[in-house]
């Protein structure tokens, strides 16, 4: 799993090392001062290629990630953080384009034009030794913009309003003595529910990851029933408009399974819709499922001869099907998308903007090029390089 954000990580993903002298020198044109123009108004022009402001993380001339934002038009870029170390996560509020981002163990907000830096959670100096001890991560924003969840020592809630926050599932960590502290279940939210009633979070353990969805109304957890080998957590899933589901994908096998999963949010129960194994010939491999509005399911997919050894960089390409992710499968577009990385979806499925990595063994980040998929369209590059790409409002 190269792309899961398992709690485990020590530090967030970044571009490997032999990458960023390349990054740094091809940044150039996204780190101008931030722009002093109005936000875009939330209709789109007739001039507008994006349906919303595009969040990203790049290198600034120092070479350290900071959050950029791409408008509307898919050529004003704004810097937004101006911070003397990496950005480590980040997440942008779907009300006002706040961002909420984490620097040296500390989570902060900003807002959209870069003004009112505030310090809102301090998680002190991490623990180098066992740094999933006190890691602060993965901020998220509610929906109406009023509550930041994060992960710091388990899954907490800050309050906009009363500026406090509340641990509300601890992280499960067994000292067994010795300076070896075991890291029995770490939990760190991923995505709120479009009807915002639900949180998905992903479950970090010793080997592997799952996920379980969070009823902050309650305070019921979810867990996943039937998962098998698949792996299903991280950033691989997506939410169904009606928030009844969350469909995940995979397109690697080896210590899991490859495969395309729908999930009942309701219930936690796991349907395969097909899978890549060891023990399956030909191996079927999905990433980035989405269920538009038109109803139909829209993925990467490849159906390759099974050799028997691991699976890695397939060569996919953009496919529709039914929502079984079976029927009616039909590839959209000729090309082939082995060196995709991360994805991010329009609101109607007209288009999906993936990150292009620059050699096969870089597997964060990469050139942002927008595809439709509508074949008769053309793609469309977005800048030189981008990590961790988000919808602002």
């Amino acid at each position: 799993m190269l792309a899961c954000a398992n709690p485990l990580t020590s530090n967030p993903p970044t571009q490997p090392q032999n990458v960023e002298t390349v990054v740094a020198s091809t940044l150039s044109a996204l780190t101008a001062p931030a722009s002093t123009t109005d936000p875009t108004p939330d209709s789109v022009s007739a001039t507008d290629v994006l349906p919303h402001s595009f969040y990203y993380l790049a290198n600034d001339p120092a070479g350290l990630l900071q959050v950029y934002r791409l408008e509307k038009d898919g050529k004003t870029i704004s810097q937004i953080t101006f911070e003397n170390a990496e950005i480590e996560d980040y997440a942008v509020s779907p009300v006002d384009g706040s961002v909420a981002y984490v620097v040296n163990n500390q989570l902060f907000t900003i807002n959209a034009d870069g003004s009112n830096r505030s310090m809102i959670v301090d998680g002190g100096i991490r623990d180098e030794v066992n740094p999933f001890v006190n890691r602060l991560s993965n901020p998220v924003w509610s929906n109406d913009g009023q509550t930041i969840a994060f992960g710091y020592k388990g899954l907490n809630f800050y309050s906009i309003v009363s500026g406090q926050y509340d641990l509300l599932i601890p992280n499960q960590i067994e000292d067994q003595g010795n300076g070896f502290i075991f890291p029995k279940e770490l939990v760190s939210p991923e995505k709120f529910s479009p009807d915002g009633t639900k949180l998905l979070l992903t479950l970090g353990y010793y080997e592997g990851a799952s996920a379980a969805i969070y009823y902050p109304a309650g305070g019921n957890v979810v867990r996943l029933q039937g998962e098998h080998r698949g792996i299903i957590c991280c950033d691989a899933t997506q939410w169904t408009a009606d928030s009844s589901a969350i469909y995940s994908a995979s397109d690697t096998f080896g210590m899991f399974a490859a495969g395309l999963w729908k999930v009942d949010a309701t219930t936690g129960n796991v349907s395969t819709l097909f899978v890549g194994d060891f023990d399956t010939n030909p191996a079927q491999l999905a990433e980035a499922p989405f269920l538009a509005p038109d109803g139909n399911l829209y993925f990467f997919y490849a159906s390759i001869p099974n050799t028997g050894d691991m699976v890695n960089r397939p060569p996919l390409q953009l496919v529709r099907s039914a929502p079984d992710g079976v029927t009616n499968l039909t590839v959209l577009r000729p090309e082939i998308y082995d060196l995709k990385n991360e994805h991010l979806w329009s609101p109607d499925g007209s288009f999906v903007i993936i990150t292009k990595a620059p050699t096969p063994d870089t597997y964060y980040g990469g050139t942002p090029v927008l595809i439709y998929t509508d074949p008769t369209k053309g793609n469309i590059d977005l800048g030189k390089f981008a990590i961790n790409m988000q919808w602002g409002p």
